[in-house]
């Protein structure tokens, strides 16, 4: 008789003992993993696109690097080694929220001359990246942030040369300033007497025309002219320039036949900003409508020490110019000048100026006979309520012998986009 064994399936919980967990785990499928060789070409490798951040070199020199901003102030406030070597530490305590007035009460050091010492220390840098002679360079080693400070605007070529020029003559900082500003002014002076035998690569040429130009601005001859041709001619590099200025001291021939041409000439300036402000010799003169032409006051006179402007009579509007050199005669009196709201009162031939920009003209009245047919006159069209500017030939053939003035200058006003003066061509 055959019997039959059951055994009874349990179900796996979790409590089931290790043996039975070992005996599931055998009655899996193994799996297997087939292992595929690599090929003999490796992939290219990865670029690094992160590129761990590399602070700039620190602009301090390696002996203040380690200083809290107590020992910086303590080396500025004892002028601890050379200017340039703890100018940076103003920049850095300006970083760490100091503010000049308190960097002032620290160390001693105004606001101005810590500019100074900021900016002087980058033009020295920038002059160390062109390769700047090293003996040029020594001369500014003491005291000369201030020298280097005045050429800041300049370019780095122009930075080099104008430093060169500063150790060479031994300019002091009016000296610099002067330099800088020649330098950047002698573009806009196209179209001046002699302004083509000046070479503005070199700074002293540039310079010089800037004395050239100013003694202009006095009588000729006189002491003042002398003086500042003299300057010119000192400083002047290159063999043009010193002829253009010998021939003005000298005079001659050459020189007369061009003040016979400037009478019958009418210069027009654009006033420059900040022109008056920097002139040696200015002059005061009434502005005044047609009708007032005859009433302005006649003459203007400076009295005392400080040159206070003493007129005949009251006047309400005045206008301050630079003594250029065709306003020089008019120091015996007589000047006046006339605003227009825009051009259309002169003799234009062509249209090169914006209708609306407004000129004055300068007039001499006491030169009012129509003497020259190239010259031009101010006079009154109509009942004589309006001004207008007419040819000396025009006014002949209408038989008009007398006007108010002859025009001696007309006046631009100043702009920042500067461009050529009007060339005589332009005049009808």
């Amino acid at each position: 008789m055959l019997s039959l064994t059951s055994a009874s399936l349990k179900p796996k919980t979790l409590f089931s003992s290790p043996s039975s967990a070992s005996t599931s785990k055998s009655l899996l499928k193994p799996i297997s993993a087939i292992i595929i060789p690599s090929s003999s070409k490796q992939p290219p490798p990865q670029q690094q696109l992160y590129q761990p951040f590399r602070p700039p070199p620190s602009p301090l020199p390696s002996k203040f690097r380690s200083l809290d901003a107590i020992g910086r102030i303590d080396v500025l406030a004892n002028r601890l080694g050379l200017w340039f070597e703890y100018a940076p530490l103003i920049s850095s305590l300006y970083q760490e929220g100091f503010t000049p007035q308190t960097i002032e009460e620290a160390t001693g050091i105004t606001g101005g001359e810590q500019n100074r010492l900021i900016v002087g220390a980058q033009v020295r840098e920038s002059l160390i990246q062109s390769n700047t002679d090293p003996d040029v360079m020594g001369f500014f080693d003491t005291g000369g942030a201030e020298l280097l400070y005045e050429i800041r605007l300049l370019s780095a070529s122009q930075r080099a040369e104008s430093a060169r020029f500063i150790v060479e003559n031994s300019l002091d900082m009016k000296g610099a300033e002067d330099l800088a500003r020649s330098i950047k002014d002698f573009p806009r002076r196209r179209g001046d007497k002699a302004w083509d035998q000046f070479d503005y690569k070199l700074p002293g040429d540039c310079l010089a025309f800037m004395y050239f130009r100013q003694s202009k601005e006095h009588r000729n001859p006189s002491v003042q002219r002398n003086a500042a041709l003299q300057q010119a001619l000192q400083v002047a590099g290159s063999e043009s320039a010193k002829s253009a200025i010998l021939a003005e001291i000298e005079g001659g021939e050459a020189e007369e036949e061009e003040e016979k041409i400037d009478d019958i000439r009418v210069p027009v300036v654009r006033l420059k900003f900040g022109e008056v402000a920097t002139a040696s010799n200015v002059v005061v003169l009434p502005v005044c409508r047609a009708e007032e032409v005859l009433e302005a006051p006649w003459d203007c006179k400076r009295e005392g020490a400080f040159g206070v402007v003493v007129a005949e009579k009251g006047w309400q509007r005045w206008v301050v110019l630079p003594q250029w050199e065709p306003l020089a005669a008019l120091a015996k009196g007589g000047g006046v000048v006339v605003s227009f709201p825009d051009a259309r009162a002169l003799p234009w031939r062509v249209n090169r100026w914006y209708k609306e920009e407004p000129v004055l003209v300068v007039a001499d009245r006491g030169r009012q006979t129509v003497e020259v047919d190239d010259g031009f006159y101010l006079v009154a069209t109509g009942h004589g309520a309006d001004l207008k500017v007419r040819r000396g030939s025009e006014l002949k053939v209408e038989g008009v012998e007398e006007s108010l003035g002859t025009v001696i200058v007309v006046v631009r006003p100043p702009k920042y986009e500067t461009d050529d003066q009007l060339s005589d061509e332009d005049w009808e």
